[in-house]
This record gives C-alpha cells, structure tokens and sequence, in this order.
C-alpha cells in the first residue's frame, strides 16, 4: 500500500503528505476496497465481493468490478465516475483520469473489457470499449473513444475516434 502512496506523492504537487493521500483521496481506497473485493470474487464469494465494490462505490465514486485484474501503483485521479468492468486487466504504473470507463461491447460470458498495458495514461472521460489491447506506455486522451487496439507508445487524441 506504501508504493501506491509513494506513486500518489510522485504524481500529484499538490499532496501534502502520505495521510492525506491514505485518508483523503478517493483512489487508494477504492484500491484497496478492490483488492478485499478481488480476493473474496477469486474464492468464489462473488456475492461479498460486489457488497465490498458497491459500498467502494458509495464511498469512492470508482467502480471496480472485483473480477477486474489491477497491477501495481494505478493512480486514479480525482476518480469519481471512473468505471472498470469484469474482465478489464490492467498493467502497473498506470495513470486513469475521473470519468474514465473501461467497458464491454458485449454481454456474453467472455473478455469483454480492454487489456491496458504498463505506464498507460488514460485522460478525463475516455472510453475504452471491448476485449482491445492498449500497449505500454500509450497515451489516450480526454475524451476519446477507443474501440481498436493501440500500439504501445502510440498516442490518441479526441478527434481521431480510434475505431
């Protein structure tokens, strides 16, 4: 929890110390929400798991579906309406904006939501939607809607409708 805190402190000037990171900013709770959450989802206990997302959601604004996959250090910034489905996997060391969704296409029982890579920036109100790939260290923009794999190192701007 300490290297999310640190990853928080290195981010953001305007932090002033590593309690009020831990206490006062939505993203680290709703972390670690997530984490309680995944745990009781990968043994089965899928009931308790949303219980613990939903109340995250309550408390957070960022809903994480406790089968989502989060690597290490995700920095979720300012966070509230940030939606990341079931399926989505998501790299370290990634930076997601408020009003981002990682979301399906399709209601079947597969991977539905994107795979985002290592260092992956993903600005204010993006949509990333389907079983796409964003590749390392890519940078989507505030508002795009990416619909298509992204190639690591690429970055996509509003216009482009990356579809």
């Amino acid at each position: 929890m300490w290297d999310l805190i640190k990853a928080y402190r290195n981010y953001d000037p305007a932090a002033k110390s590593d309690w009020e990171i831990f206490l006062l900013y939505p993203g680290p709770k709703a972390i670690l929400f997530h984490r309680l959450g995944h745990i009781l989802y990968q043994n089965k206990l899928y009931f308790l798991a949303r219980f613990v997302c939903e109340l995250s959601r309550f408390l957070t604004g960022i809903e994480i579906h406790p089968g989502a996959q989060i690597g290490k250090r995700l920095v979720i910034d300012h966070g509230m309406g940030v939606v990341i489905g079931e399926t989505a996997v998501i790299g370290d060391d990634c930076i997601i904006f408020h009003g981002v969704t990682l979301g399906g296409l399709k209601f079947d029982r597969v991977k539905r939501h994107p795979t985002v890579g290592d260092r992956v920036l993903i600005g204010t109100g993006a949509k990333v939607l389907g079983p796409l790939k964003i590749g390392d260290d890519a940078k989507i923009g505030a508002n795009a809607v990416v619909t298509k794999d992204v190639e690591a190192h690429a970055t996509v701007k509003l216009n482009e409708f990356h579809r």
